[in-house]
């Protein structure tokens, strides 16, 4: 089976080149992640007609869409600066815009589904009770936990972390929960990703997450946001018309 492995920020990404069931994909995701450990997500790409992208547990990754962008302007359509992706998850298509490094690397940027709702939601855990910002995205949610957060102790207590993001996954009822963690005040804050997705059974303490950092920005509703990440800097910007844009990198 063929498969490339890429690096959006840090976000090790795996996409699978051949066709696989849908149901024989978080399988086929388990085993690359035991083959190789420092993969963090796996996608499956389909470049005839219009191009595809499907993560194996169903949900939306926008690091993902930037990796399947970049490998469809390495192997399809040589040096392409616009490629419009049909990404689980995203009921519209996801468009990313590229421009080549002389490393032969890629500079993207994606344009992020429109939340469906932000909003605070009172959640519970080991006897604490708060109330969370909620960023509900087409194909995956995320809760922005903020310092002042009582729940913000959690970053330092990585299993109960991972116990908490399942339970209130259910709780919310959706397809995929991540917390972000962060910290600072202004346009330039560090952020530190935990995400969970029952489809793929997968919880991983990410290195960057392109979603999460897009749900940060609605939050916080800044027109520009740069966010430090374990695996170095995404930035977001939220345009005049209401869109957001998430930029980053992707090393081939």
């Amino acid at each position: 089976m063929r498969y490339r492995i890429l690096d959006p920020t840090g976000n090790i990404t795996a996409l699978v080149e051949d066709e696989v069931p849908v149901d024989a994909q978080p399988s086929v995701a388990s085993e690359i992640m035991r083959e190789h450990p420092e993969v963090e997500q796996v996608g499956f790409v389909r470049y005839t007609g219009t191009p595809e992208l499907r993560m194996a547990g169903g949900e939306f990754c926008g690091n993902a869409s930037m990796c399947a962008a970049a490998l469809y302007a390495e192997t399809v359509m040589l040096d392409a600066q616009s490629v419009t992706l049909k990404v689980s998850g995203s009921a519209e298509p996801v468009v990313v815009r590229l421009s080549r490094t002389e490393e032969g690397d890629f500079e993207c940027a994606v344009r992020m589904p429109v939340a469906v709702g932000v909003e605070k939601v009172a959640v519970s855990f080991d006897g604490l009770r708060d109330e969370l910002p909620i960023v509900r995205i087409p194909g995956i949610s995320h809760a922005i936990i903020e310092s002042s957060s009582s729940f913000y102790a959690l970053l330092t207590r990585p299993k109960d972390a991972e116990r908490a993001v399942r339970v209130w996954c259910e709780e919310l009822g959706v397809d995929g929960l991540g917390l972000m963690f962060l910290e600072g005040e202004g346009q330039r804050r560090r952020c530190t990703p935990l995400v969970y997705v029952p489809g793929s059974g997968t919880v991983f303490w990410e290195n960057s997450c392109a979603s999460g950092s897009a749900a940060v920005g609605m939050f916080l509703n800044e027109s520009t946001l740069t966010l430090h990440e374990p695996g170095g800097v995404l930035r977001v910007e939220c345009a005049p018309d209401g869109r957001v844009w998430l930029h980053g990198h992707v090393k081939m």
